[in-house]
């Protein structure tokens, strides 16, 4: 299975492991192809930026030291997430659906409204 992290799967990877399901964290934990996307960084900037998210400064490293594999943004995700059915509100969320299902990935997230997507799912918590 190819796994692409939600934003608040990255932090709780990252940090509080005991958030996710046991499942969930072997899982993430098993599979060689562990993605994080760039969309993901840069929501989890964004709320750093804010004062609304504590991260870890040097992200990027900490991500890439994990073994997570990046995963850019690129015009087809783009175009996929702006056509997507607005059955969410958060942009950063569709774009990982897009991402997901352009790339045949598995996402692993919390987040119910992510459900109304045709796209795989493994619950994280």
């Amino acid at each position: 299975m190819r796994l692409l992290l939600d934003t608040h799967v990255v932090l709780w990877a990252l940090a509080k492991a005991g958030q996710l399901s046991e499942r969930a964290a072997a899982v993430i934990l098993r599979e060689d192809e562990v993605f994080v996307s760039a969309a993901s960084v840069w929501e989890i900037e964004i709320k750093r930026a804010l004062g609304k998210l504590d991260a870890p400064d040097d992200l990027e490293v900490v991500i890439e030291a994990s073994g997570f594999r990046s995963l850019p943004i690129a015009f087809r995700h783009a175009t996929r997430a702006g056509a997507l059915p607005r059955h969410h509100g958060d942009p950063f969320d569709r774009m990982l659906v897009a991402q997901a299902q352009l790339e045949g990935l598995t996402l692993v997230t919390s987040d119910a409204a992510i459900a109304a997507y045709q796209v795989a799912v493994l619950p994280a918590s």
